[in-house]
C-alpha cells in the first residue's frame, strides 16, 4: 500500500463492512461517514444497552491486563512523563494555585467539622 498518503486517509475513504452482511445497509458507510454522526450509531446504544457498570467492567478489565503485561514500573513512567509534562506546559504557578485552593477545601472542611461538634 505505497501510496504516499497515510494510511487512516486510505482506511477513510474504503467502504467497511462492520455488521451482518445479509444487512441491506452492510458496508455502505465510509469510517469517515460513520464519524460525522457523532457516536449516533455505535456508543450511544452501547452506553443505553449496557449501563455504566459496563464501561466500568471493561475498564477494570483493561487495567488488569495492562498490569499484568507490563507491571508496576510501567505505571511509574508514564505518571513520570505525564507529570514532566504537566509542569513544563503549566509551570510552577499551576502548582501554587492548586495547592492553595487544596488548602481552602482543607479549611473548610475542618470548620465544618468544628460546626457539626458543636
Amino acid at each position: 500500500m505505497a501510496t504516499g498518503r497515510p494510511f487512516f486517509s486510505f482506511l477513510a475513504q474504503e467502504r467497511f463492512t462492520m455488521a451482518n452482511p445479509k444487512d441491506p445497509k452492510y458496508g455502505k458507510m465510509t469510517v469517515s461517514e460513520a464519524g460525522k454522526l457523532g457516536g449516533q450509531k455505535g456508543g450511544e446504544k452501547v452506553a443505553q444497552k449496557y449501563g455504566h457498570e459496563f464501561y466500568e467492567e471493561i475498564g477494570r478489565k483493561g487495567g488488569e491486563t495492562v498490569s499484568q503485561k507490563y507491571g508496576h514500573e510501567f505505571y511509574e513512567e508514564i505518571g513520570r512523563m505525564g507529570g514532566e509534562k504537566v509542569a513544563r506546559e503549566r509551570g510552577h504557578e499551576f502548582y501554587e494555585e492548586i495547592g492553595h485552593k487544596g488548602g481552602q477545601r482543607v479549611r473548610e472542611l475542618i470548620e465544618e467539622g468544628k460546626e457539626s461538634e458543636e
